[in-house]
């Protein structure tokens, strides 16, 4: 099968991307690695007026140190995200689960700001903004602004994002240095899709948990944040911790679903075990007690 005829247009910046979005009047779509984007064309799924391809803005790639964080550009390829020095030294739950994503192959083309603005609901990316308290910076011709993660999904595939919106950025904050990573992923096959995921951060001080971002994928419409886990964790001794009291409560949070994949039981039960025992292997609870 053949896309559906459209316009292509490649701008040179961000203002003309967000004046060629504005002007389309809805009928839009952007395009940057185009893994998810491209098939979806072939079967006529998406069919677009306008394609615009933001790979020849520089402005929308790249890493770079900022105030109280380090910002990734949304074009900024997926394989390069992974072999950044910055990332892996100060965000290491990032590097983690972007090794994650889909193959060697789809990393190379695939970009950061492609798998946030998908929303897909167990991909890891979107998971690991919402864990980390990532920010999403946006720009359209009427102004920019700055959505939290957590707070940018509304439901499968669904986000805050207008037609005429353009995601510029994701400012994730900074981390203590030596901060803990919890992650695991349970698929049918390395670069599926999780049927189960949860990724997130840990700072220890003290022998107490001072800090805790945990999010789920796969198991919700949109990721899904362990507040009541987060909440839990928060002031607690490492060596008073029960992991299987606190996967209970972070699995409470989810909204897991029946599909052809797996059943809501089946998800609820995996993840519960998980979380137990990532958290418990994580905080080397074995030693503690």
């Amino acid at each position: 099968m053949k896309p559906a005829p459209f316009d292509y247009v490649r701008p040179s910046s961000v203002a003309e991307a967000c004046r060629i979005l504005d002007e389309a009047g809805g009928g839009p779509t952007v395009i940057a690695g185009g893994q998810t984007l491209m098939p979806l064309l072939n079967l006529r799924m998406s069919q677009p007026f306008i394609l615009v391809d933001i790979n020849g803005i520089a402005a929308l790639k790249g890493v770079a140190r900022v105030e109280g964080g380090i910002r990734v550009g949304p074009a900024t390829r997926q394989a390069d995200a992974l072999r950044d020095e910055t990332l892996a030294r100060h965000l290491p739950a990032f590097t983690r689960a972007l090794g994650h994503v889909g193959h060697h192959q789809t990393r190379n083309r695939g970009t950061i700001g492609g798998s946030i603005a998908l929303g897909e609901p167990a991909a890891e990316m979107p998971a690991t903004a919402v864990a980390l308290g990532a920010s999403i910076e946006i720009a359209s011709v009427r102004g920019t602004r700055q959505v939290p993660a957590d707070a940018f999904y509304v439901g499968p595939y669904m986000t805050v994002l207008e037609p005429d919106e353009l995601v510029t950025g994701i400012v994730y904050p900074d981390w203590a240095q030596g901060h803990l990573v919890l992650f695991r992923e349970v698929a049918q096959r390395p670069g599926d899709f999780a049927l189960v995921g949860l990724v997130g951060a840990l700072v220890l001080e003290g022998g107490a948990i001072s800090r805790a971002g945990i999010a789920w994928f796969g198991m919700g419409p949109t990721p899904v944040r362990a507040r009541q886990a987060e909440a839990a964790l928060l002031g607690a001794e490492r060596a008073r911790i029960d992991p299987h009291t606190i996967a209970r409560a972070a699995v409470a949070d989810t909204a897991p679903f029946d599909d052809h994949h797996a059943s809501a039981e089946y998800r609820r039960t995996v993840g519960q075990r998980v979380f137990a025992r990532a958290l418990s292997e994580t905080l080397d609870l074995r030693s503690a007690a």
